[in-house]
């Protein structure tokens, strides 16, 4: 673990490679899993009150879901979630003509319709962080789906921290980003003198 002011970040995140390969997956980490997307307690509300400016680019079924729980439940672990369709997608799962899952806040978004992109933690993703008593931890969350992405990351030579420059600003500031990617930097020519 390395440490970045209040965060302590798995190496998995400087060490291991990855790019979104949306060709290869199809958007599969919007619709697979047993949970929604985390959410923090402002992005609740937020998804709220852009619900009626993306409302009918949801799916009936995900607009069933949300009149009978909202947009948000607690999950197993007591994290607040986006809330699922048959256990299972986002409720602000939509799908292209090809059968590419998008996210209907992020198309509002890149539309101008809205001024939110999407929640962090679908942006940081495949980084999860979980805030603990005086730290937050900072890890990467490795899923069999995500393989193809693996494989390009190695092809093209960018780490996980470097694919996620924007949600990482995002969430933790350019300030740390920088930080990280000095350590990150040092870290790599320590592990190459000492090999």
């Amino acid at each position: 673990m390395l440490e970045i002011g209040d965060t302590l970040v798995s190496l998995d995140v400087i060490e291991k490679e990855f790019i979104c390969n949306l060709e290869a997956c199809l958007g599969a980490c919007c619709i697979e899993g047993d949970a929604g997307a985390p959410l923090e307690e402002e992005e609740r509300q937020k998804l709220k009150d852009i619900l009626p400016v993306i409302w009918d680019d949801l799916l009936p079924a995900a607009q069933s879901v949300i009149r009978e729980q909202g947009v948000a439940y607690i999950d197993q672990e007591g994290d607040v979630v986006t809330s699922i369709v048959n256990g299972k997608d986002c409720v602000f799962t939509c799908y292209g003509a090809n059968g590419m899952c998008y996210c209907a806040i992020e198309k509002a978004y890149k539309e101008g319709r809205i001024d939110f992109y999407k929640p962090i933690s679908c942006h940081l993703y495949p980084i999860r962080t979980k805030k603990y008593s005086g730290f937050t931890a900072v890890n990467y969350n490795r899923w069999k789906i995500c393989k193809a992405a693996e494989v390009l990351g190695r092809k093209e030579g960018v780490k996980v921290y470097q694919f996620l420059k924007e949600p990482l600003i995002r969430k933790f500031g350019e300030v740390w980003y920088n930080e990280l990617c000095e350590v990150a930097i040092e870290y790599e020519r320590q592990k190459a003198q000492d090999d």
